[in-house]
Protein backbone atom coordinates (compact mmCIF):
# COMPACT_ATOMS: atom_id res chain seq x y z
CA UNK A 1 0.00 0.00 0.00
CA UNK A 2 1.17 3.55 -0.78
CA UNK A 3 2.43 5.13 2.66
CA UNK A 4 1.20 8.48 0.85
CA UNK A 5 -1.94 7.37 0.29
CA UNK A 6 -2.94 6.10 3.89
CA UNK A 7 -2.20 9.46 5.36
CA UNK A 8 -5.56 11.66 5.62
CA UNK A 9 -6.45 15.03 4.87
CA UNK A 10 -7.31 17.27 7.13
CA UNK A 11 -9.67 19.91 6.10
CA UNK A 12 -8.91 23.29 7.44
CA UNK A 13 -11.49 25.97 8.73
CA UNK A 14 -13.36 27.47 5.97
CA UNK A 15 -12.64 24.92 3.23
CA UNK A 16 -15.81 22.37 2.02
CA UNK A 17 -15.29 19.63 -0.01
CA UNK A 18 -18.30 17.74 -1.83
CA UNK A 19 -17.91 14.48 -3.64
CA UNK A 20 -20.20 13.83 -6.56
CA UNK A 21 -19.28 10.10 -8.06
CA UNK A 22 -15.88 10.92 -9.22
CA UNK A 23 -15.72 14.35 -8.62
CA UNK A 24 -14.52 16.06 -5.55
CA UNK A 25 -14.99 20.05 -5.54
CA UNK A 26 -12.98 21.61 -2.78
CA UNK A 27 -14.12 25.48 -2.28
CA UNK A 28 -12.28 27.85 0.10
CA UNK A 29 -11.91 31.33 0.77
CA UNK A 30 -9.42 31.96 -2.02
CA UNK A 31 -11.61 29.97 -4.87
CA UNK A 32 -13.04 26.57 -5.95
CA UNK A 33 -11.59 23.74 -7.07
CA UNK A 34 -12.73 20.38 -8.45
CA UNK A 35 -10.71 17.02 -9.96
CA UNK A 36 -12.17 13.61 -11.61
CA UNK A 37 -11.10 10.80 -9.66
CA UNK A 38 -10.56 7.46 -11.19
CA UNK A 39 -13.92 5.08 -10.84
CA UNK A 40 -11.12 2.31 -8.74
CA UNK A 41 -10.26 5.09 -5.97
CA UNK A 42 -12.64 6.03 -3.44
CA UNK A 43 -13.31 9.44 -1.62
CA UNK A 44 -15.01 9.88 2.12
CA UNK A 45 -15.41 12.56 3.84
CA UNK A 46 -15.67 11.89 7.52
CA UNK A 47 -15.61 14.49 10.30
CA UNK A 48 -13.99 17.46 8.05
CA UNK A 49 -11.16 15.02 6.96
CA UNK A 50 -10.84 13.60 3.19
CA UNK A 51 -10.00 9.81 2.94
CA UNK A 52 -8.45 8.04 0.02
CA UNK A 53 -9.23 4.05 -0.75
CA UNK A 54 -8.40 1.52 -3.18
CA UNK A 55 -11.57 -0.21 -4.47
CA UNK A 56 -9.43 -3.12 -5.35
CA UNK A 57 -5.92 -4.36 -4.74
CA UNK A 58 -4.07 -4.14 -7.95
CA UNK A 59 -1.22 -2.98 -8.54
CA UNK A 60 -2.60 0.07 -11.30
CA UNK A 61 -5.08 0.88 -8.56
CA UNK A 62 -2.38 1.09 -6.10
CA UNK A 63 -0.12 3.27 -8.00
CA UNK A 64 -2.38 5.89 -8.76
CA UNK A 65 -3.59 5.88 -4.66
CA UNK A 66 -1.15 7.97 -3.56
CA UNK A 67 -1.21 10.43 -6.62
CA UNK A 68 -5.03 10.81 -6.17
CA UNK A 69 -3.55 11.35 -2.35
CA UNK A 70 -1.40 14.34 -3.26
CA UNK A 71 -3.66 15.42 -5.97
CA UNK A 72 -6.77 16.21 -3.32
CA UNK A 73 -4.26 17.37 -0.33
CA UNK A 74 -2.76 19.89 -3.30
CA UNK A 75 -6.40 21.04 -3.63
CA UNK A 76 -6.83 21.79 -0.46
CA UNK A 77 -3.93 23.58 -0.04
CA UNK A 78 -4.64 26.29 -2.78
CA UNK A 79 -7.86 27.01 -1.93
CA UNK A 80 -6.21 27.69 1.76
CA UNK A 81 -3.36 28.78 1.50
CA UNK A 82 -2.56 29.19 -2.44
CA UNK A 83 0.97 28.84 -3.92
CA UNK A 84 3.78 30.73 -5.05
CA UNK A 85 7.02 30.53 -7.00
CA UNK A 86 9.75 33.03 -6.92
CA UNK A 87 11.87 33.77 -10.37
CA UNK A 88 15.03 36.04 -10.18
CA UNK A 89 16.41 37.79 -13.16
CA UNK A 90 20.29 37.77 -13.51
CA UNK A 91 21.50 39.66 -16.04
CA UNK A 92 22.98 44.10 -16.25
CA UNK A 93 19.52 45.80 -17.87
CA UNK A 94 17.21 42.88 -17.22
CA UNK A 95 14.16 43.18 -16.04
CA UNK A 96 10.13 42.62 -15.23
CA UNK A 97 7.80 45.21 -14.81
CA UNK A 98 3.64 44.74 -14.56
CA UNK A 99 1.81 46.73 -17.14
CA UNK A 100 -1.46 46.41 -15.67
CA UNK A 101 -2.19 42.86 -15.10
CA UNK A 102 -0.10 42.17 -17.57
CA UNK A 103 3.89 40.81 -16.75
CA UNK A 104 6.69 42.85 -19.02
CA UNK A 105 9.54 41.06 -19.33
CA UNK A 106 13.01 42.86 -21.00
CA UNK A 107 15.62 40.05 -20.99
CA UNK A 108 17.98 41.48 -24.05
CA UNK A 109 15.60 40.92 -27.17
CA UNK A 110 14.95 43.88 -29.30
CA UNK A 111 11.29 43.85 -27.77
CA UNK A 112 10.04 43.11 -24.21
CA UNK A 113 8.45 40.27 -23.74
CA UNK A 114 4.42 40.46 -22.26
CA UNK A 115 2.88 37.79 -20.65
CA UNK A 116 -0.46 37.99 -20.79
CA UNK A 117 -3.07 37.68 -17.14
CA UNK A 118 -3.99 34.00 -17.29
CA UNK A 119 -7.54 33.23 -15.30
CA UNK A 120 -6.33 32.36 -11.56
CA UNK A 121 -2.85 33.66 -12.31
CA UNK A 122 -1.03 36.49 -10.25
CA UNK A 123 2.17 38.19 -11.07
CA UNK A 124 4.12 40.66 -8.53
CA UNK A 125 7.23 41.78 -8.92
CA UNK A 126 8.77 43.43 -5.36
CA UNK A 127 11.38 44.84 -7.12
CA UNK A 128 12.91 44.76 -11.24
CA UNK A 129 14.61 41.50 -11.14
CA UNK A 130 11.93 39.34 -9.14
CA UNK A 131 8.85 38.05 -10.09
CA UNK A 132 6.30 35.55 -7.95
CA UNK A 133 3.77 33.91 -9.66
CA UNK A 134 0.63 33.50 -7.15
CA UNK A 135 -2.68 31.09 -8.27
CA UNK A 136 -4.51 28.65 -6.23
CA UNK A 137 -3.64 25.82 -8.82
CA UNK A 138 -0.25 24.21 -8.04
CA UNK A 139 0.17 22.67 -11.35
CA UNK A 140 -1.10 25.93 -13.08
CA UNK A 141 1.41 28.12 -11.05
CA UNK A 142 4.61 25.72 -11.74
CA UNK A 143 3.76 25.46 -15.81
CA UNK A 144 3.41 29.66 -15.89
CA UNK A 145 6.66 29.68 -13.86
CA UNK A 146 8.92 27.45 -16.48
CA UNK A 147 7.27 29.47 -19.06
CA UNK A 148 8.70 32.37 -17.96
CA UNK A 149 12.09 30.99 -17.00
CA UNK A 150 11.74 29.28 -21.18
CA UNK A 151 11.81 32.91 -22.05
CA UNK A 152 15.87 33.37 -21.23
CA UNK A 153 17.22 30.37 -19.00
CA UNK A 154 20.62 30.69 -16.74
CA UNK A 155 23.43 30.01 -19.38
CA UNK A 156 26.45 28.58 -17.24
CA UNK A 157 29.04 30.93 -18.45
CA UNK A 158 27.90 34.15 -16.71
CA UNK A 159 24.83 33.20 -15.14
CA UNK A 160 22.59 35.76 -16.62
CA UNK A 161 19.00 35.01 -17.45
CA UNK A 162 15.88 33.85 -15.81
CA UNK A 163 16.05 31.48 -12.83
CA UNK A 164 14.07 30.17 -9.28
CA UNK A 165 14.93 31.92 -6.47
CA UNK A 166 17.01 28.99 -4.81
CA UNK A 167 18.16 27.21 -8.45
CA UNK A 168 22.00 26.80 -8.61
CA UNK A 169 23.45 27.58 -11.88
CA UNK A 170 26.16 25.67 -12.28
CA UNK A 171 29.14 27.66 -14.13
CA UNK A 172 31.51 26.84 -16.55
CA UNK A 173 35.16 27.68 -16.99
CA UNK A 174 35.13 30.00 -20.35
CA UNK A 175 37.80 29.57 -23.14
CA UNK A 176 40.03 32.02 -22.45
CA UNK A 177 40.73 30.33 -19.18
CA UNK A 178 41.02 26.65 -20.69
CA UNK A 179 43.60 28.23 -23.15
CA UNK A 180 45.41 30.46 -20.56
CA UNK A 181 46.14 27.07 -18.34
CA UNK A 182 46.76 24.84 -21.35
CA UNK A 183 49.69 27.00 -22.18
CA UNK A 184 51.05 27.29 -18.83
CA UNK A 185 51.84 23.64 -18.96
Amino acid sequence: MSRIGKMPIPLPDGVEAKIEKNKVTVKGKLGELSINVDPLIKVENKDNTLIVKPVEDVNSVRAKYGLYRSLLNNLVIGVSQGFSKTLKIVGVGYKANKKGNDLEVNVGYSNPILFKKIQGIEFETPDNTTIVVKGIDKQLVGKIAADIREIRKPEPYKGKGIRYENEYVRRKVGKAAITAAGAAQ
